[in-house]
């Protein structure tokens, strides 16, 4: 199969998204399909042309929100380029830039559209607004959404229950929605793939001891996270008991506010603030701790959940649905509703080291469920049915137009 992926994110920048795609591809080709992306460039002038004509690269404008680029909608330098794919099926990953120009390309050339929604944008509105108009702002979200996914995709992918709902309950969508969690490149944080030497070393470099009790936070550092609420737990624990160290993994528009609130908390000999790191080293943070955070419920999935998970380490969530798919309250993670329960799930755990192992194990079996291959797979299915239902459409249009010159 010829396959096109459309995306706005794409390694090296790093994000759900971006890591999803990165994965998708790999996973095809390893099945033996040929995989053509185009991405946003970060050269705002200039088009790149990449894996021997297989990625095209847009110019792009950055726009302040994060590493996301403006790029053309319609780049007609590389339209023949992108018609010589002669692509089976169109798989977009965003609702705009690149997103649009994946649904003019499929339109224009009767190939096949399924979307996968990846991002809840009704929680990223006040980027835009600043708390002005923050209803009518949701509305145009939502009647946006709705006309890209619904009026131009042959088929809908959705990572989790929580997001079914969403296009189901409140956005009352018509077409099928396929339900089905982004796969990761699990393997990459097994245990016995991890150079545990170079995280011996970055143990020494962050300054963590034997005694360190350490839990994680992996993502982008931004009010949507709810870091806030991590930092107001800790800071309960850590007067408890000074061996308690929160390494928060990422960065993004309030990291220097997170940093002020644990000086002004007086926590900051126990806070690591890592900033971004490269994507290699990732496994290597999962590795050196004992029990993985996140508040956040803006998450479609929550795919660092499944990296600790993959990792054996336990995560503690909050309870939100991204993360009741994967995560079974006791068996293999822990989920938790306020602060007092956040608290209690950690000191237990610490405690408690045999029930948090068997947690571990199970976390890690959990996970490699959630391998790129089964993702991939599933993926695929989606492609067949978008592919055949967009053949049909095509005969009953034949036949319609056949009928009309026939009637004359």
């Amino acid at each position: 199969m010829r396959i096109g992926l459309f995306t706005d994110s794409y390694p090296p920048y790093i994000n759900g998204v971006s890591t999803s795609v990165a994965m998708l591809k790999s996973a095809l080709e390893k099945q033996g399909h040929d995989v053509y992306l185009v991405t946003v460039s970060d050269n705002a002038l200039k088009y790149e042309l990449e894996e021997d004509g297989h990625v095209i690269k847009v110019p792009g404008i950055p726009v302040g929100i994060y590493d996301y680029r403006l790029s053309r909608i319609y780049p007609l330098t590389m339209i023949n380029t992108m018609k010589s794919w002669n692509l089976d099926v169109i798989h977009s990953h965003t609702e705009f830039g690149i997103g649009i120009l994946a649904r003019l390309f499929a339109k224009q050339f009767n190939i096949p559209l399924v979307h996968t929604y990846h991002t809840l944008y009704e929680d990223y509105t006040h980027y835009i607004t600043h708390g002005y108009f923050e209803k009518s702002s949701k509305k145009i979200v939502e009647y946006l959404t709705k006309f890209y996914c619904d009026k131009t995709a042959t088929e809908l992918i959705v990572p989790t229950d929580k997001i079914y709902k969403l296009f189901k309950e409140k956005y009352e969508f018509e077409k099928n929605i396929n339900i089905i969690p982004t796969g990761i490149e699990v393997d990459r944080f097994f245990k016995e793939n991890v150079d545990m030497k170079e995280v011996n070393r970055l143990k020494k470099k962050l300054g963590l001891t034997k005694k360190d009790y350490v839990l994680l936070f992996v993502g982008r550092l931004a009010e949507e996270k709810n870091v806030e609420f991590l930092l107001d737990v800790f800071e309960k624990l850590v007067k408890k008991n000074k061996d308690y160290k929160l390494l928060i993994v990422g960065s993004g528009p309030d990291e220097d506010k997170f940093k002020d609130i644990s000086i002004d908390k007086r926590m900051d000999n126990n806070v690591i603030f890592t900033g971004r790191v490269p994507w290699e080293e990732v496994p290597y943070y999962y590795h050196l701790s004992d029990l993985f955070l996140t508040a956040s419920t803006t998450e479609t999935q929550g795919l660092t959940v499944v990296e600790a998970m993959a990792s054996e380490v336990t995560p503690l969530c909050i309870r939100d649905e991204a993360f009741l798919t994967t995560i079974t309250d006791g068996l293999n993670g822990k989920i938790f509703d306020d602060e007092k329960q956040c608290l209690e799930q950690i000191e237990y755990l610490h405690k408690n080291t045999s029930i948090k192992k068997r947690m571990d194990k199970q976390a890690r079996i959990k996970a490699e469920l959630c391998s790129s291959k089964y993702y991939a797979e599933s993926v695929l299915n989606v492609y067949e049915r978008a592919i055949l239902e967009s053949k049909h459409n095509r005969n009953l249009l034949s036949k319609f137009v056949y009928k009309i010159r026939g009637d004359d």
